[in-house]
């Protein structure tokens, strides 16, 4: 499987942004697609942002950007969207796209990364 993240760009505090993730190639039955993002200049692995299981529909969200950012999936364009509500300086950072077998926050079940978009905020 194949990972296609866009959308990223500049935005002020308190506006929106969609990303959005197309999945090419291979793919089983039973599929997730997630977000995670590395803020610049950090030297970690980076933090969960969200994920869905695309058979049920079922979603899993850091507490961080829960009631602000919503992931959803359209099956038809095999395309996953984050869509980013009141965002904020700390969500800076590039976002990657991941697919894996279901949804989980360990970054370590999900076996498909594609490169990130890098998302903005000024405050």
């Amino acid at each position: 499987v194949q990972l296609q993240a866009s959308g990223g760009g500049l935005v002020q505090a308190g506006g929106s942004l969609r990303l959005s993730c197309v999945a090419s190639g291979r793919t089983s039955s039973r599929y997730a697609v997630g977000w995670f993002r590395q803020a610049p200049g950090k030297g970690d692995d980076g933090e969960f942002v969200a994920a869905i299981n695309l058979n049920s529909g079922s979603t899993l969200y850091a507490d961080s950007v829960k009631d602000r950012f919503t992931i959803s999936g359209d099956g038809a364009k095999s395309t996953v969207y984050l869509q980013m509500n009141n965002l904020k300086p700390d969500d800076t950072g590039v976002y990657c796209c991941v697919s894996g077998t279901y949804a989980t926050r360990r970054r370590d079940m999900y076996n498909n990364w594609g490169q990130g978009t890098l998302v903005t905020v000024s405050s």
